[in-house]
């Protein structure tokens, strides 16, 4: 094995109020808001949680002029209070109201999606923002891609790529190099493949532009933190990200422990691993190691296995480079010791070390080895681990989003419920969303989906389709499941 040094991708600075990013500057922790942004006081005060929980930038939807023009207030009051943070504002379908947002907030995101260049907008706001000191983030989201793009690419890594590089083509023609750029989706492999593709497409062109890093709709709990510890610490240990968000059904100040948790532990590798690129995945396909049919957790290794086991600091270095040097044909077993004695610790470091090699098809079986924890728990943080990276499902899956200020009901509440009802069906996705701005575009391929479609109230997918909508929203379960039932996916719990 040669490995040397571990270097991140080379980004230039972006100033984001009194935050900088890019590979000068450390890792940048985010979360968003999820109070209604018309409300003041309660939005200051989640900030300010937010912010001392850790977070240099804070997000908060802006979805109309109500809201848009509020942000004049919540600027104030969060300077008034001592507050350096950053402040971003983050714009769904109405590009006026990011006009408006820049006039206070220290970033503008919008969504190639719901933009068109064509008509001068993106250039008016980018001459805005370049009057202020403003960023811009073009965040290309997998459930919204713009009709045009979605029409010649489908929702692909691919058509992600071309709807972020339009928008890139026209900031650096503009000569506007304060942007980052996303690609967010809820499935792993999506996720990762589309910020390759991107880093790959944005070499060719010279470009240097800031990523910031996330997957979306991931859930809560454990479950939740695997999923997104699994994209996101696979493009971490490409050397790629200049600020992350976990995103988390749960309250937001809740994101930034663990998203500082994976800056750290890649900090640490700052020195000692190259990082590889395009020649270990296949850019179109996914394509496996082996013909193994079912992965495995580390009680179901057999003979017909190989176990690989990590020992350095950078595991997801050493394990490709020790595989792909591997002369044994036999399906790979990857394996990393962890002696910290935090459950939710272990399922984050095993997630960001070995779900890349799930990602990358050179494994088919986890070994999460952590003498501290019980065998049912290490079980069931390598069970989450195969079913984050999308090579195994064992249990329900839900593709929840973290809600922010669109949310149109208790979001959080409302995932638990639902967990209860449901966590024992097998090979099940269920798309729990706040609202339909990225809803039923990010849970696409979930099997039902219960999606906020006003105040109270609730409308039902099976796959793609509307099945009922408008539901009082304290029915809307009870509806969810007996859809399940009709569609036969239903098993009375053991």
């Amino acid at each position: 094995m040669n490995l040397t040094k571990y270097s991140r991708r080379e980004a230039h600075e972006v100033r984001i109020g009194d935050v900088k990013i890019g590979s000068a500057y450390p890792i940048a922790v985010q979360s968003m808001t999820n109070t209604p942004t018309a409300d003041t006081a309660a939005s200051v005060e989640q900030i300010k949680r937010i912010a001392d929980a850790g977070a240099g930038i804070v997000r908060l939807t802006a979805q109309g002029r109500k809201e848009g023009e509020n942000l004049e207030n919540i600027m104030r009051e969060v300077r008034k209070d001592g507050y350096s943070t950053a402040i971003v504002a983050d714009i769904h379908f109405v590009p006026e109201v990011a006009s408006i947002a820049a006039r206070y907030v220290d970033k503008v995101r919008i969504n190639p999606g719901n933009y068109r260049t064509s008509n001068g907008e993106l250039e008016a706001l980018i001459a805005q923002c370049r009057e202020r000191g403003v960023a811009l983030r073009i965040g290309v989201n997998h459930g919204s891609l713009a009709k045009r793009v979605f029409d010649e690419w489908g929702d692909t890594p691919q058509g992600m790529v071309a709807s972020a590089m339009e928008f890139l083509e026209v900031c650096r023609r503009e000569q506007f190099d304060q942007v980052v750029v996303s690609m967010k989706s809820s499935n792993t492999r999506v996720m990762v493949q589309a910020y390759r593709l991107l880093v790959e497409a944005m070499a060719k062109e010279g470009m240097t532009y800031p990523v910031h890093l996330g997957v979306t709709e991931a859930g809560n709990g454990i479950e939740g933190r695997i999923k997104s510890a699994v994209g996101i610490g696979a493009l971490l240990a490409d050397g790629i990200g200049d600020t992350i968000r976990v995103s988390l059904t749960e309250a937001p100040e809740n994101e930034v422990p663990v998203a500082q948790m994976l800056v750290d532990y890649f900090a640490e590798r700052e020195g000692e691993f190259e990082v590889a690129h395009p020649e270990r995945y296949h850019p179109t396909e996914f394509v496996r190691r082996s013909a193994v049919q079912m992965p495995v957790a580390h009680d179901e290794i057999t003979d017909a296995f190989c176990v690989v086991e990590a020992v350095s600091k950078n595991p997801s270095a050493e394990l490709r480079a020790a595989i792909l040097d591997m002369e044994d044909k036999r399906p790979v077993v990857v394996k990393r010791r962890y002696d910290d004695a935090d459950a939710e610790v272990v399922a984050v470091k095993a997630a960001a070390d070995l779900g890349v090699l799930l990602l990358d098809g050179l494994a088919e079986g986890v070994w999460v080895d952590a003498p501290a924890l019980d065998e049912k728990m290490q079980r069931e943080i390598e069970l989450m681990i195969l079913q984050a990276a999308r090579v195994r499902f064992s249990h329900t899956e839900y593709i929840a989003c973290p809600s922010c200020g669109r949310t149109l009901y208790d979001i959080e509440k409302t995932l638990a419920d639902i967990k209860s009802r449901t966590s024992h069906l097998k090979n099940l996705k269920i798309g729990i969303m706040g609202c339909i701005v990225n809803g039923p575009g990010e849970m696409a391929d979930a099997d039902y989906g219960y999606v906020g479609a006003a105040p109270g109230r609730i409308t039902l997918y099976k796959g793609r389709q509307i099945v009922e909508r408008n539901i009082p929203q304290e029915e809307a379960i009870e509806h969810l499941i007996a859809l399940i039932k009709e569609g036969g996916d239903w098993e009375d719990p053991a």
